[in-house]
């Protein structure tokens, strides 16, 4: 299925929100929810491609079966008028395959394929992993390179190597290395965009085609507005936005767990997207008012403000 929003050179869009899961208090996925979230990320704060299932999704914490489900009941409400990528990654790489094809089925415009994370496989094991997993359906492929995570960076080289794949079109870079990246983006077709929300403009400057966001819950109409004037050569009215956001990327990106800290600013905002799933915790009562000092300090708008 064609993304609704992708060119050749930001084949997914330009602004993408990695999307938390919605859980009810006693740990179900809310799937009214997932729905109403993807909703307003959309609509309201200029996403226009949501990643489903990755890391900010709890993808660890989910089964296959809810992982379904909720890539469905994404589609279901968005899918129209945005591209939906879906989380296909984990550290075996036949279980990714499984879940990129359930991925196609359901109806996703594309794949998010993270490095495999704690068995640290060698660049020979990760060519052969992500050519598995685009072996594996018709869908375009997004690559996460994220080492921090996973333990293991793409190398320059595997980059390369992997873009001669013909549905392997773009990387979510979380490794930092711009220089690295911009060899990448100035040797291959492949489209780049920024994973990290505290070095958005950076990658921008350097030839990324769009952002993964997670702050994007609270500040997608910003950064679609930081984009926008990037691309339009008002480099100076973006880094205003960029300067802007700069409590926002910190309050919810180096305080605590990204996740944790977006269901805490969506409901600072006045959309309650519900509860995190063990291993992680909730915010605590003193996390939130220093978030909600940070989300003011932005420039957003909060529910009681």
């Amino acid at each position: 299925m064609a993304s609704p929003t992708g060119t050749s050179d930001a084949p997914f869009g330009r602004m993408l929100t990695a999307m938390v899961t919605p859980f009810t208090s006693d740990g179900a996925v809310d799937y009214e929810g997932v729905q109403r979230l993807a909703t307003y990320l959309v609509d309201e704060q200029s996403n226009d491609g949501l990643i489903v299932s990755g890391t900010t999704g709890e993808s660890p914490t989910t089964t296959d079966e809810e992982k379904d489900r909720i890539l469905r009941a994404v589609v279901e409400a968005v899918g129209d008028h945005a591209s939906v990528v879906a989380g296909a990654g984990t550290n075996d790489t036949h279980h990714s395959v499984e879940l990129a094809r359930a991925a196609e089925r359901a109806g996703a415009h594309g794949l998010l394929a993270v490095t495999p994370y704690y068995n640290k496989p060698p660049q020979e094991g990760l060519f052969r992993h992500f050519t598995a997993v685009a072996d594996a359906t018709e869908l375009p492929v997004m690559l996460y390179d994220i080492p921090g995570r996973s333990g293991v960076p793409i190398h320059t080289e595997t980059l390369v190597r992997l873009a001669r794949h013909p549905r392997i079109v773009a990387v979510k870079d979380a490794k930092g290395d711009l220089f690295a990246g911009s060899h990448v983006i100035a040797t291959t077709d492949l489209a780049f965009y920024s994973g990290d929300d505290l070095l958005n403009l950076p990658w921008l400057s350097v030839g990324a085609a769009g952002v993964v966001s997670v702050i994007g819950h609270v500040a997608g109409a910003e950064l679609a507005s930081m984009i926008d004037l990037y691309r339009s050569g008002d480099v100076a009215g973006a880094l205003a936005v960029h300067r802007q956001l700069l409590p926002v990327a910190t309050g919810i990106m180096t305080r605590t767990q990204g996740a944790i800290m977006v269901k805490a600013a969506l409901k600072l905002a006045g959309l309650d997207a519900g509860f995190v799933r063990l291993p992680l915790v909730d915010a605590t009562q003193e996390q939130v008012v220093v978030l909600r000092e940070d989300l003011i300090a932005g420039g957003l708008k909060l529910a009681d403000s």
